[in-house]
């Protein structure tokens, strides 16, 4: 069975080592391709994994966003790597990725994407604080249900308690 051309993948994997060489140029660095997938899930649009040279893309967040993961995502997970390369293990949004960020890749340093995750955002339960409700995801549902884990709200601190619970 042959594999099937995906252009924007393709394209993802050209950024990321365009990314690569524009930070080898400007430092003056000779760092390796990392190893890439799109089979990142979820939420994230992407995975830094430094120790292991390795990025990770969301394929649906992609498609439905193709400008902001080359302008933005692909640029900011590389940089993770990049920083990893120069000062080893350091805050994964610190100063040194901030710098990097703006001065290398020339892109903003957020800390976290503003893609509408509504196609990638699994089933939901409903908790609620005095604050109203918040949806956990089935992990966290499930652990409460469990007696594994509870949470609190971060902003009354009150115990989440499932709705039914609460009425």
């Amino acid at each position: 069975m042959s594999a099937v051309y995906d252009p924007l993948a393709d394209a993802v994997f050209e950024r990321v080592r365009e990314c690569i060489d524009t930070a080898n140029h400007q430092l003056g660095i000779q760092l390796t391709y990392p190893d890439t997938s799109l089979s990142l899930r979820g939420r994230a649009a992407g995975t830094a994994h430094p120790s292991q040279w390795r990025l990770r893309f969301n394929p649906v967040l992609l498609q439905q966003s193709p400008h902001v993961f080359f302008e933005e995502v692909i640029p900011h997970e590389v940089c993770h790597l990049v920083t990893f390369a120069l000062y080893g293990r350091v805050k994964p949004h610190g100063s040194q990725w901030r710098t990097l960020m703006e001065t290398v890749f020339q892109a903003p340093a957020n800390t976290t994407h503003q893609l509408d995750i509504t196609a990638v955002q699994g089933k939901t339960f409903a908790y609620a604080c005095h604050c109203g409700k918040v949806a956990l995801t089935v992990r966290r549902h499930n652990k409460v249900q469990r007696g594994e884990a509870s949470y609190r709200c971060k902003r009354c601190h009150q115990t989440l308690m499932p709705v039914s619970a609460v009425l």
